[in-house]
């Protein structure tokens, strides 16, 4: 690989990694937020990197108006005679990357990734505080699970809880599932939290909803053999937030 594709390569990279976290949400697949500042502070390192590389070889040309930058003085050959002045050919795929972040970035995960994997284990927790008086009750799905299956006062038996996810059909006719999946880095290491739904047909998988309804009976209640189920009352679909990988309170 000669200089100058190095350098755009360099300049690509910069540039796929400024749009996809500072033009655009896209890091957003990949990555949390938090991350978004470093991913930024990448895009310019290697503009700057791109450019610096471009500027310290232009050289003028030599006595001869002939261009002495790749003498054989200068290259690199080993005993074995082999050269090692020119980066291996694979390096060639390091444009694909570079270039999918600026004109195609992959899907972002969804049902098909969190129908293939079990739900994500809610933490332990001994203590809840008392349900608002609201109704219906805005949860998260890791809320409404850990309500369902740890809260000993069994306070969200017979109440109307609203949350928000994406549709995730169910293996059988019985129900689908609404879906959170969450980053706790990056897509690497995400994991889904689910919510069986009952009572309503299904719509496209992907589809992001806001459900209404109360909590499908099912086990015992404040234990972990109580399913984390819900018998809808209402679906409604909703926009995709922005920040889609966390298990954000319903939108509204």
């Amino acid at each position: 690989m000669k200089r100058p594709l190095q350098v755009t390569l360099l300049v690509l990279s910069g540039l796929g990694l400024l749009h996809a976290s500072l033009f655009t949400d896209l890091s957003l697949r990949f990555v949390k937020e938090g991350m978004r500042p470093m991913l930024v502070a990448s895009g310019v390192l290697l503009l700057v990197l791109g450019v610096a590389e471009a500027w310290s070889h232009q050289k003028p040309a030599g006595e001869d108006g002939h261009d002495h930058e790749d003498t054989d003085a200068e290259r690199h050959v080993d005993a074995h005679g082999h050269d090692h002045s020119t980066v291996p050919r694979i390096a060639w795929l390091l444009f694909l990357p570079a270039l999918s972040l600026l004109f195609y970035a992959p899907p972002a995960l969804g049902a098909y990734t969190a129908a293939r994997e079990a739900p994500k284990a809610v933490t332990e927790q001994r203590y809840f505080d008392p349900l608002p008086a609201t109704s219906p009750v805005p949860l998260t799905l890791t809320q409404f699970t850990s309500r369902v299956q740890q809260d000993h006062k069994r306070d969200i038996g017979g109440r109307s809880v609203r949350m928000t996810g994406f549709v995730t059909p169910a293996k059988g006719a019985d129900g689908w599932y609404l879906t959170r999946i969450i980053f706790t880095c990056c897509a690497a290491d995400a994991q889904s939290v689910k919510v069986r739904i009952h009572g309503a047909p299904a719509l496209p998988a992907d589809t992001w909803v806001t459900v209404t309804g109360t909590w499908h009976p099912g086990g015992k209640l404040g234990t972990s053999s109580a399913p984390a189920a819900l018998d809808a009352r209402t679906v409604k679909k909703v926009a995709k937030p922005v920040n889609a990988y966390t298990d954000a309170l319903p939108l509204f």
